[in-house]
């Protein structure tokens, strides 16, 4: 079969070498991808939001499956727009994404089902939110109501620090439109877990957990990013986390949606705090995340094509999902001064120290082809993984792999997961 996936960052780059393990897969296209992906995927220059052209490809090449990897096509409605046209399509239609477009909707929908999660008031105003503000308590977190790149998330420690935060989401418009409307909730303490599944509007099958490190500077320091690194398993999620999540969070989520008229197929990213009154959910997102795909997708054991096509027929209680008993570490190599500004366009070394290195991969997030060499070009380039039997060798080595890589204004965090093993 011919597959299409859309989008272009290091969660595609792995959604592209696990489909291409599949025997029923015999061409793999990306639009419009990245120099990575193009060692295993034509690609072709097609944007993710191009809608119309993106159908026009999947119908001129005969695609068998078209699979969106990222949260704007997905929330803007492409799925629709491939049904619409009678093209098989994975993913969730536009009201059900929106699971993740609105942050709002998404709090409504967990009050109105008591799925655990953090109080919290919904404000259309500057003005509404600031009075709400003159007698909240601290710390408090402020969350732009759509998309922001996984950025649109402020913790305020003071009344002032949240004023700020209000005129920065509403005033300043820093995340454009996705902060008209905001969501202002209790802060919370624990540890994070993310835990992806697989959903086809009626079953629900849980991936193995995964944490991610945000900030962009060790010790969970700087400016929030699209995620500096992963790892998993995470050793905080237990028998009992997971009895818990089942019971109260994972199907509660998935017959709400249903029972909103708003049936959920494709991926449902929970992320979760392991307070001290129990597991509650931080946000939904409605795809894979990123960068914990690519520690996910490596222990995954089942052909991710089989798993695809259950989601759309409704099959999915016929799949036993099969992850590796071992660990993966992400580390992501970023451009200096990521998230703020960088410079790119810088040459990468260091690729052919993988070629056939077992339990090692780097995929590609922010790269391009230029003048036949691999450059920079984004603001996370790369993401350096290693497999191993615990997290503590999984970590010693996939550091020891960022080493193998260079390139001018080279940077990460030096703490992705230390400690982990010691849960």
């Amino acid at each position: 079969m011919k597959v299409l996936i859309v989008g272009s960052g290091g969660r595609e780059h792995a959604i592209a070498w696990k489909v291409a393990q599949s025997e029923k897969v015999e061409k793999i296209y990306c639009a419009p991808g990245n120099a990575g992906i193009g060692e295993i995927a034509e690609c072709v220059d097609i944007a993710a939001m191009d809608f119309d052209g993106l159908v026009a490809f999947a119908k001129e090449k005969q695609i068998d499956l078209t699979i969106i990897g990222m949260d704007d096509p997905l929330v803007g409605g492409v799925v629709d727009v491939f049904e619409k046209e009678g093209l098989r399509v994975f993913g969730p239609r536009a009201n059900a994404a929106i699971l993740e477009g609105s942050k709002a909707f998404s709090k409504d929908l967990m009050k109105k089902y008591n799925i655990p999660t953090a109080a919290y008031e919904t404000f259309d105003t500057p003005e509404a939110a600031m009075e709400y503000l003159e007698t909240s308590e601290y710390p408090i977190v402020l969350k732009a109501d759509g998309l922001a790149l996984g950025k649109g998330v402020l913790i305020c420690n003071t009344k002032e620090e949240a004023m700020e935060g209000v005129k920065t989401l509403m005033l300043d418009k820093q995340f454009g439109c996705a902060g008209n409307t905001i969501v202002i909730e209790e802060f919370m303490t624990g540890r994070e877990v993310s835990v992806l599944s697989f959903v086809d509007g009626n079953t629900i099958k849980i991936m193995t957990s995964a944490q991610d490190h945000k900030r962009a500077k060790d010790g969970d320091l700087g400016l929030n990013t699209g995620g500096m690194g992963t790892f998993s398993p995470s050793p905080f999620y237990t028998d009992e986390v997971d009895k818990f999540c089942k019971e109260y969070v994972y199907q509660a989520s998935v017959d709400a949606m249903k029972s909103e008229g708003r049936e959920f197929k494709g991926i449902i990213f929970f992320g979760l705090m392991l307070t001290d009154k129990g597991p509650k959910v931080l946000e939904y997102n409605a795809r894979f995340g990123d960068p914990e795909t690519q520690v996910v997708l490596p222990r995954m054991k089942n052909d991710i094509v089989d798993v695809f096509e259950a989601c759309i027929d409704g099959t999915l209680d016929q799949i036993n999902l099969e992850f590796e008993d071992n660990a993966a570490v992400c580390v992501v190599l970023a451009s200096d001064g990521y998230p703020e500004h960088y410079d790119k366009g810088f040459k990468i070394t260091g690729f052919e120290n993988f070629k056939d290195k077992e339990g090692y991969y780097v995929f590609h997030a922010g790269t391009k082809l230029q003048d036949g060499e691999i450059v920079t070009n984004g603001g996370r380039v790369l993401g350096v993984v290693a497999k191993g039997e615990n997290l503590k060798a999984a970590r010693a080595d996939a550091y020891e792999a960022t080493k193998l890589i260079e390139f001018e204004n080279k940077y990460m965090r030096n703490d992705i997961g230390k400690g982990i093993d010691e849960a």
